[in-house]
Order: C-alpha cells, then structure tokens, then sequence
C-alpha cells in the first residue's frame, strides 16, 4: 500500500477566468478539467488515495464521473486544504491544483523521488524578467515562481495550518511553522490555469468533444380547483390553476427533466424535491434559471429545446409565442431555437377528460467550446 494521498483543490469560484462556465468543468474530449487532470495522476498508480474538493454544490455531480474521495471546500484554500487533510491517513500528501492541468509523468516522478529529505518538496521556475519590487529593481536570481504540486510530510502539514494565519501554499506554512522545505526545478509546462488566455499556453489538453448531447422530459399536472394557472412561463387566462407544490408549472418541469438528461444531472425532484418549503409554491421560472445557470458554469450551451403540450383545455395556440420568448430569454439563446407545439388528445385518458395536463420535452447541448 502506497504512504502517499493526492489532494486536488477544484473548490475556487473561478472569479478570475472571466467566464459562466467554471474552469475545472473545461471538456477535454468528454472529461471535465478535474477528471482528467485526476486520472492522469491516478494512472501513475502512486498514490493509495484520490482526494478531490470541490464545492457542496458540484459534488453530487462529479460523483457521476469518478469514485474519488470528495470533500467539501470551504472558503479558502487553506480551508478546503485542512477539509482535505481531515482524511488523510498516509505518511505523505502531494497537493496539486485542478488548474495545474498538465503535469508530466517525469515531472511527477521527480517531485515524488525527493520524498523523506524534506517535511516539503517544492517545485520552483526561475525569472528571466527584470524584477522592480516597491519601485526599487531587486535580483531576479534571488527570485522564485514556486508551483504545485507540493510534497508534503502530512502531520507537519496539518500541524502547520493549526495557524489562522493565511497561506498562499503548503510549503510557506511548514517554514512558518519551524519546518524546512527543499526546492527543485519545476516544469514550464506545467501552467497553471487562472485567466482564459492561459489556456493557449498548454499544449496538452484536446478540444472538447463536438458530439450533441440529448435528453427527454415528461410532466403532468392535474389541475386544482382554484390558483392561477401558469404554463410556459406565461400566465393563462382560466379560474383554475395546477394541484402542485410549486406554482404548477408543468411544461417548464417538463423542460428543466429534459436539460437535465441531457446534461446527466439527474431530474428536478433530486435538485427542487417536493417535501422542500424552500420550493412551495416557487415560480418555475426561478427553478428554470437556477438549472440553466448550472448547465453554463458545468460546461454546456444549449443547443435547442422543442415542447410538447398536450392539453383539451385550456386552449393555448395564442400564448404559444409568448412561451417562445419567455423561455428563450431565461435560456439565453435565440427564440428560433425554442419550439412550442400544443395537442389534444382526442378526448382519450385523463388529458382527454379534461382532468389535467401533460407535456414532452426534447433538449439538446454541446459542450462550451474553449478551443475556439
């Protein structure tokens, strides 16, 4: 059994990127940043343990794509780093960032090597710019760009952020602390991901997978003898609205099931359940836009989406474009790409009796293309 954990922080909000999606959920092919950064480590097979933090928000997902170890973030590095190390058994823990995405085999292997001659192993780049610090030109020689990932003794680690004091790496913490570190030569390729520029300065990751990602949905509601009835988005002229928690709206249920296939992200009872008070008697609308938000910081665009309402009352065909434009507008995309369709059903079944309403889905996605 290896003596050695990996910890990967992926838990920041990504506030520097400059974009909706979140960088550490970047396709490569199909994997997300995270994934594929872990599993390039995981296939070196050094490691007894993959720690992955992210936050609470993202875990449920990213539980769908690996079975790593995934702890909760907090609201610093240095927090979800202590998170991290809570589960942390081995002798040694290399911490590394999502955003280092391309770290090398031998890089890997050199950092790992110096393993036992420090209570840190830290990986640095020399400076070949002039440096001026407080307006006053210093020695560059003297200078160091340290990176990740850093090697670690993990009780003097833990020991070291006993401290409140901020860190902006492990290293720093030890010395803080009393402990000693050993510097190594690092690797330019293995950049570090903080603006979006930054992604033409690694050769290493493939452009996202150009495949249309489809999903299907299915809602019905019976009505209530009292409410307003919402449908689409839009208010509808009737004395009688939905029997629902939230506001009833069953074609954008509809919707949310379909983007949410598509996506792989479950269905909305596992994210809006009924037994919530948070959702009672919410617009749908709100829980369109909260979904829609969490399609473009994982990574997907919305390709199109077509509804299908099947209804014997009320009658909708004059309310059909006004869903168009209100659903294209929370799904940011143009309104020819919203396809609203209404049926009867020939007076068949519970639709047919005038008892409620039904409603089909069809989304589809692609994945936010970076490479472009």
């Amino acid at each position: 059994m290896s003596d050695l954990s990996l910890i990967l922080l992926s838990a920041g909000s990504s506030n520097r990127f400059g974009l909706d999606v979140k960088k550490h959920w970047l396709r490569i092919d199909h994997q997300p940043l995270w994934q594929f950064v872990a599993q390039n480590l995981e296939n070196s097979k050094k490691f007894s343990q993959i720690i992955v933090v992210s936050s609470s928000l993202e875990i449920e997902f990213m539980k769908n794509y690996a079975e790593y170890t995934f702890i909760e973030g907090g609201s610093s590095r240095q927090q979800s780093l202590k998170n991290a190390l809570a589960v942390v058994d081995s002798e040694y823990v290399l911490v590394s960032d999502i955003a280092r995405a391309c770290i090398n085999s031998d890089f890997l292997e050199k950092i790992i090597s110096k393993k036992g001659e420090s209570d840190s192993i830290v990986p640095y780049l020399n400076v070949t710019d002039t440096i001026v610090y407080n307006g006053n030109t210093i020695d560059r020689d003297k200078v160091m760009r340290i990176q990740t990932p850093q090697l670690s003794r993990s009780s003097v680690l833990k020991k070291a952020l006993e401290s409140d004091e901020e860190f902006t790496d492990e290293s720093s913490a030890i010395v803080a602390n009393g402990g000693n570190r050993k510097f190594i030569q690092g690797d330019e390729d293995a950049h570090k991901i903080t603006y979006i520029n930054d992604l033409n300065k690694i050769s290493c990751l493939k452009a996202p997978s150009t495949d249309i990602l489809s999903g299907n949905g299915f809602d019905v509601h019976a009505f209530d003898t009292k409410g307003e009835m919402w449908l689409g988005g839009v208010k509808i002229e009737s004395s009688f609205g939905f029997l629902a928690h939230s506001d009833g709206d069953v074609a954008l249920h509809s919707l949310i099931d379909a983007l949410l296939g598509a996506s792989g992200m479950g269905d909305i009872g596992m994210l809006f359940p009924d037994n919530d008070e948070r959702y009672k008697g919410i617009d749908s609308k709100e829980l369109l836009r909260i979904v829609v938000e969490k399609l473009y910081n994982f990574g997907f665009i919305i390709v199109n989406v077509d509804i299908t309402i099947a209804a014997q009352k009320p009658r909708i065909g004059k309310y059909k474009l006004s869903m168009r434009k209100t659903i294209a507008n929370i799904l940011n995309i143009d309104m020819s790409r919203v396809n609203v369709k209404a049926t009867t059903t020939e007076k068949l079944g519970f639709v047919g009796r005038e008892e409620g309403v039904a409603v089909t889905s069809n989304a589809n996605l692609k994945y936010f293309n970076w490479k472009i």
